[in-house]
């Protein structure tokens, strides 16, 4: 990834725009990144991916008829089979968790 200055950026700001098609471009100012310029279809992916990334809810947040419908929310019957492999992760040592974490 090419890195340039803030002021040649805007200088050049019409090559920039044919590069970064190439790859993008990280942005510069007094040695530190202010940004990256990236062609229209790599910013369209980031979105995507972001609107695809886990989100994380802290119970507190929540509205208490949520909190309430999740206390009260059962796994369906055809699904307890899978009771067993929650009860063997729960007794795995810490140190193995760490390595098997998907997360």
């Amino acid at each position: 990834m090419r890195s340039v200055s803030a002021t040649l950026f805007t200088r050049r700001f019409a090559a920039f725009q044919h590069e970064v098609h190439r790859e993008p471009v990280q942005v510069t100012s007094h040695s530190r990144v202010v940004g990256y310029f990236v062609a229209p279809e790599e910013y369209a992916e980031y979105k995507a991916l972001r609107e695809k990334a886990r989100k994380n809810l802290v119970v507190r947040q929540l509205p208490d008829e949520t909190v309430n419908a999740l206390e009260e929310a059962r796994m369906d019957s055809r699904h307890a089979h899978l009771n067993a492999l929650m009860q063997d992760y729960a007794r795995m040592p810490p140190s193995i968790l760490d390595s098997v974490r998907p997360f």
